[in-house]
This record gives structure tokens, C-alpha cells and sequence, in this order.
């Protein structure tokens, strides 16, 4: 055909490559531009209203481009009609005042229970997105949306396009994921680091570690592996030890950490893992799952999530090569009776592990595609023992596994399924025996008292993280324009109109904020009575999950919450007690005080707005604090108050404000000139430094 050839149509051959695809998540640009700045050719944030509607003061107009089905990012006030599904009240019975954006968004409101997610509520599209990040070995690895590190990247860039750049949004563009090292020390196995006593303390302490997570009761054969010192024999026996050894190990990472305690802890895990993999995993087994569900668990303690991730595959497979996920036949005899409710309490264990961990990292689960479509309990469930946290944790994973498929598998999600899936949960707590929901004081001792506390703090946690998880989508569409709303309303600029929101979407925002506040209470009681343990690997992701999400409520808020400002602190002090010995739960304090400095920031910036334009005839004319030109002499005043600054927030401070002179006083220093103008970061504006190509990339997991 005539002009067909390419060269008929003017296109010169290259010998140059394709550029690679980019995933979304890496991309410099906003996924979705609003009209406005595609129109302007200007670099939009990719949120509606956008940064640069807002200064312009059209954030009512702002809409994407091409905007998805549904997408609910700027939601309009729809009375609900129609047939509307029931949901649950939030327990405070609070939402957002849309008609006062200073109010907090869990004001109570009068006519808040009669709002429903009917038809008409949007679906909100997700804002946060995978990530791949790198491992100790420098390989990608995989980290979903639903993860609460995933949520950290949103949270970060939300910060920095409100107050710029901070320690908390920039810090060196480290896209690593936090591991410790491995060790591997020579181990003389032949001589035992503890006395039967001691194996046995450290066995209650595991126990307690573990309670509502786990039931590996091995029987009356205990005491048996406990007293044999020799080296076992065949494949059954070293496995049978195996568990022993893990079980001590477990036990001596939940105690502090003394050089004894820390010789336990690598002696009995290493020795362990090396009974385990001395048949080379040739013939699955009952205690093979019991293994490596153990150092699965030893290794989210021991802050090496994806080792733990893998072995929990391990498991997993061997549990299907044993039947596990099969309906059990109804048993014909004693003994099959013993192994029906020993393989049931197994399988459940797993299913609460997997399910947990996959949630937390975002990942996609090894046991969810073995579970059935109904999601209904099998019929071994009622005939097992009675373990009430077992089985309670067990219907949870279920209903939490939903909500991974339900919401995080799709763009966007439905206020009408995340109502049903709240009505579920409600069920479930409805159906909780007295046990878990209250504290009882008729145990015969310490140990066992603090076990069933423990067990009933982490059903308790479990509940809260599934409810974050269901409504957090709906905690960032309703914040962003709440966000939006607050600028707008402190700014000098012509006024213009503001973005609604949907009542349904606050309403489960503040579920979420309501459900992370319970939950660090319920943490801060138990700390505060000396019960927790110094390594729960489970409760410093739960911690963290909802530390971030206060810290979004107080980063979008003028005025101060008393309630929500404590157990935002609180959460501060159990990182800080468990970051001893703890890396994970000390880079989670590093996050969370970083994000404390940030929301003063932007607190301290929102109160200056509204005194500019409370006082418009007025301005002050001298500082001597603003000076940088002015020699000051440090008081023991300012001292005192230097000392009570937490170490993290004064690391924010400008390194060149402030320098020791040669006779001890300290003088301020003027930051650099650039062209004749003053060189400050932290004064920058956003529209100066928004065009920074490394900015998307930063991040530290």
C-alpha cells in the first residue's frame, strides 16, 4: 500500500532502546492530573483538589482528567436513599462538622446515626500503592498496599506537600527494608546453655508470647524432651527437639536482654534450626508445621520479616501435603479423636499466622486461595477443645482475609462492602466469650495471669488492626479534603467554594480513628501494669499501623484533641520500651517521632495563617528570636529546655542555626546566600522545590 513503507511516512530507524516501563509506584509524575494544571501544563500533585487548585482558590473546580468510575477522592454530599445496608455505630458516635472545618473529625454530630452508605456513597480509589523495595541483599522485594509501610509513603508525601520538606518526608532516599543481620555462631550443641527449670520459665514465658496466636501443645511427652541432654537419633526425634528448642528460644527473646538471656536465646534457635534442616525437609510431618510456624514467629521478633514470610510458605505447603486444609473425618476412636483436635488446633495456628503476617506486609497469602469461598468455620472447629482465643483469632483471620480481597484486590473501594464487612466484625465481637473481654484475677499465678492478659490483648489488637484496615481508605479520602478545606478557609485569598465530603466516608473514617485510639488504650493499660513482654513481634506492627493513622487525624486538625494527643504518646513510650531490643520497633519510634515534629510544624504554620488573617492591620515588626545576626548566650533556662526535647526532634533543628564559639557560647549562624537570597530549606515553599525529581524516590521503610 502507498506510503506504508515507514520511511514513505518520515520515520528514521533508531538503534537506541525502549525506555522500560515504569510501575505507578516509582513514576515522578502524578498518575491522574487534574484538568486545570494538564490544561496549564503545570506539575499537578495527583490529589483532588490539588496543591495548586488550593492556592489559587479553586479547589471546588479541580476534578481529574480522566477521572476512573466512582472515584470518590472529592465526594459530594448525597442524601442516602434507597435500600441502605445496616451497619454498626462507631463506638464514640462521632463524625466531622462539615459545616466548621476546624472542628475535629470525631466532633460528635446529633444526626450522625442516621447516615448510611446507601447507593449513591463513591467508591474511593486507593492513594496508597505497592513497593518494591530492597532486602539485605540488595534484591527487590514486594510490599503491598494494604501494608502500613505502604500507607507511611502516602502519609510522607501528604506532609510534604502541606509544610515541605522535614525529617520525616526526606531522609536520604533510602529505599532499603529494615532486616537485622543473621547470626551464625559455632555452636557446641553437646552441652546444654540452661537447667530444666530455667527451660521451663522460658517455656511460660513462650507461652505468653504467643498466646491467642498459638496452640502447639506437644502433650504429656514435654518433661520427656526436656530431660533427655543426648543428641536425638532418628528424623521424628530431632524434629520433636527442634520444637523444644524453639520454644526456649522464643521464650528467652520475649525476657530482657542480659548476656545470659541473649546466649539462650541464639544457642536453643540456632541449634533448632539446625535439627530442622538435617533431614533436608524430605518427608513432610505434624511437627514439621509445628517448626517452622515457630521460627517463623522467632523471626518476626527477631526483625527478619521476609525469612519469616518464607517459612510460613513452608508450613503452609507442608500443612496441604498433610491434609490439613481438608474437612476431618468425624473420629472413630480415642486416638483419632486426640489427632483430629491436634491437627485442628495446628491448622488454625497457621491460618491466624499466615493471614496476619500477609496483612501486615501487604502480601498475598499462602493459606487464603485453601480457604473456602463462603468463609464458613469447618465442622471440626465446634468438636476441638476449648481454646477461646484460638478459635476467636481463627473466625478473625477469616474475616481479615476478606478484607484484603474484598477491598485491596480492586482500585478502589465500596462504602456499601466496608459496611458489610464491619457488620461481620461486629458478629464476630458480639459472639466473644466473657473470658476475652474481661481481666480475671482467680489464676494461681503470676505467669498464667499474665498469659490470658496477653491473649486477650491480642485478640483485642487483632479486632482494632482488622477495623483500621477496613476503613483507613475512607480515613485518607476524608482527611485529604478535610485538608483542603482547612487551607482554604485560613487563606487570604478570595474565598471560593470548598469540597464536601460524603457523611458515609466520615463516618468510617472515624471509625478508623476510633478503632486506632482503642486499641493503643488497651496497649497503655497493659503496659502500665507490667505485663507486656520486651518482644511482641506481632503488637509493634499493630502499635505502628495506628500510630500513623492519629498521626493523620492530628496532622489534618487546627485544634487539639486532649484524648487522641495522649494515646498518640503513648504509643511513643511502648515503641520506646520495646525498641530495647528491638530494631524494627526503634526505626518504628524513629518514624513516629519524625511525624510528631512534623505535626507541630504544621500546627505552629495553621496558627500563624489565622492570626494573619485574624489581624490584617497588624504585623509585628521586631523578633530578636528571628534575627539570625544576634549573638545569644545559651541560659540554664534554654538548657532545661533543651534537655527535655526528645533526642529525634532535636536532631531536626537546621545544622547551621546555631554553632559553639571559642569561649562556650553559642552563636547563630545565617544560612547560606544563594544568589543574594537567604538559603533556608525549611522555609522553602512548596511550589520552589516541588519540580525535585529525587523527591518521589525517598523513602525509609
Amino acid at each position: 500500500m502507498r506510503g506504508s513503507h515507514p520511511q514513505s511516512r518520515g520515520f528514521v530507524h533508531s538503534s537506541r532502546m525502549p525506555r522500560p516501563k515504569v510501575h505507578p509506584a516509582n513514576r515522578l509524575r502524578a498518575n491522574t492530573a487534574c484538568t486545570a494544571c494538564r490544561a496549564s501544563k503545570k506539575r499537578c500533585s495527583g490529589y483532588f483538589p490539588c496543591t495548586n487548585c488550593i492556592h489559587k482558590g479553586r479547589g471546588r473546580s479541580c476534578t481529574p482528567f480522566k477521572s476512573l468510575p466512582n472515584a470518590g477522592l472529592r465526594s459530594r454530599l448525597v442524601p442516602a436513599s434507597g435500600p441502605t445496608v445496616e451497619a454498626p455505630r462507631t463506638s464514640r458516635g462521632m463524625t466531622i462538622d462539615l459545616q466548621n472545618p476546624s472542628h475535629d473529625i470525631g466532633t460528635p454530630h446529633p444526626e450522625f446515626d442516621t447516615l448510611e452508605a446507601g447507593p449513591h456513597s463513591p467508591e474511593v480509589t486507593h492513594q496508597t500503592h505497592p513497593r518494591m523495595l530492597r532486602n539485605l541483599q540488595g534484591e527487590r522485594v514486594y510490599v503491598g498496599k494494604a501494608a502500613s509501610l505502604s500507607f507511611l509513603q502516602l502519609l510522607r508525601d501528604t506532609v510534604t506537600q502541606h509544610i515541605g520538606p522535614s525529617q520525616f518526608s526526606h531522609n536520604g532516599g533510602s529505599e532499603d527494608m529494615l532486616e537485622a543481620e543473621a547470626h551464625h555462631d559455632l555452636l557446641d550443641s553437646s552441652e546444654e546453655c540452661c537447667t530444666i527449670d530455667e527451660k521451663d520459665r522460658f517455656i511460660q514465658n513462650y507461652h505468653a508470647a504467643t498466646s491467642g496466636f498459638f496452640n502447639l501443645s506437644l502433650g504429656d511427652d514435654i518433661p520427656c524432651s526436656l530431660i533427655g541432654p543426648a543428641e536425638p537419633k532418628t528424623d521424628r526425634e530431632k524434629t520433636r527437639a527442634a520444637v523444644i528448642d524453639l520454644m526456649v528460644a522464643i521464650g528467652a527473646q520475649s525476657l530482657p536482654n542480659d548476656r545470659k538471656t541473649l546466649q539462650v536465646e541464639r544457642f536453643y534457635f540456632a541449634r533448632g534450626q539446625r535439627r530442622t534442616f538435617a533431614n533436608m525437609l524430605e518427608d513432610p510431618s505434624v511437627d514439621l508445621v509445628r517448626v517452622f510456624l515457630l521460627m517463623s514467629f522467632y523471626m518476626l521478633g527477631a526483625c527478619r520479616r521476609n525469612t519469616a514470610f518464607m517459612y510460613l510458605g513452608v508450613a503452609s505447603r507442608a500443612a496441604v501435603a498433610l491434609g490439613f486444609h481438608a474437612d476431618f473425618p468425624a473420629p472413630r476412636s480415642p486416638d483419632e479423636s486426640d489427632e483430629r483436635n491436634e491437627r485442628s488446633r495446628l491448622w488454625m495456628s497457621l491460618c491466624i499466622l499466615d493471614l496476619l503476617v500477609s496483612s501486615i506486609l501487604g502480601r498475598p497469602s499462602a493459606i487464603s486461595p485453601l480457604l473456602p469461598e463462603n468463609r464458613q468455620e469447618p465442622s471440626w472447629i465446634g468438636a476441638a477443645p476449648a481454646d477461646p482465643g484460638l478459635v476467636a483469632s481463627y473466625q478473625l483471620s477469616l474475616i481479615l482475609d476478606e478484607i484484603i480481597n474484598c477491598l485491596y484486590s480492586e482500585k478502589a473501594a465500596s462504602a456499601q462492602q466496608a459496611d458489610l464487612l464491619l457488620c461481620k466484625l461486629n458478629a464476630w465481637g458480639e459472639c466473644l466469650p466473657q473470658s476475652l473481654r474481661t481481666s480475671s484475677l482467680k489464676h494461681e499465678d503470676q505467669s498464667t495471669f499474665r498469659e490470658h492478659t496477653i491473649r486477650n490483648m491480642h485478640v483485642a489488637c487483632s479486632y482494632h488492626f482488622a477495623v483500621i484496615l477496613v476503613t483507613r481508605p475512607f480515613l485518607v479520602s476524608v482527611l485529604s479534603v478535610r485538608l483542603a478545606r482547612l487551607h482554604q478557609s485560613l487563606s487570604t485569598s478570595v474565598p471560593s467554594d470548598v469540597p464536601e465530603e460524603d457523611p458515609a466516608h466520615s463516618r468510617l473514617a472515624a471509625a478508623c480513628i476510633d478503632s486506632a485510639v482503642y486499641m493503643l488504650q488497651t496497649c497503655l493499660e497493659i503496659h502500665k501494669s507490667g505485663l507486656l513482654l520486651r518482644n511482641m513481634c506481632i503488637l509493634k506492627a499493630f502499635i505502628f499501623a495506628a500510630a500513623l493513622v492519629l498521626g493523620f487525624s492530628m496532622f489534618s486538625q487546627r485544634d487539639v484533641d486532649p484524648e487522641i494527643d495522649d494515646v498518640f504518646r503513648g504509643a511513643l513510650t511502648i515503641l520506646r520500651m520495646l525498641a530495647s531490643q528491638s530494631a524494627q520497633a526503634a526505626h518504628y519510634l524513629e518514624i513516629i517521632t519524625k511525624l510528631e515534629a512534623a505535626i507541630s510544624k504544621q500546627r505552629q504554620q495553621l496558627a500563624a495563617q489565622a492570626r494573619q488573617r485574624r489581624s490584617q492591620y497588624v504585623s509585628r515588626i521586631f523578633s530578636l528570636n528571628d534575627n539570625p545576626a544576634t549573638p545569644r548566650t545559651q541560659s540554664e533556662g534554654d538548657e532545661e529546655e533543651v534537655r527535655n526535647v526528645t533526642p529525634l526532634l532535636s536532631q531536626s533543628v537546621t545544622p547551621y542555626a546555631w554553632l559553639r564559639t571559642d569561649d562556650g557560647t553559642a552563636a547563630a549562624v545565617s544560612p547560606p546566600m544563594v544568589d543574594g537570597a537567604l538559603f533556608d530549606w525549611e522555609g522553602m515553599d512548596l511550589p520552589l522545590w516541588d519540580s525535585f525529581p529525587f523527591l518521589a524516590e525517598s523513602t525509609t521503610i
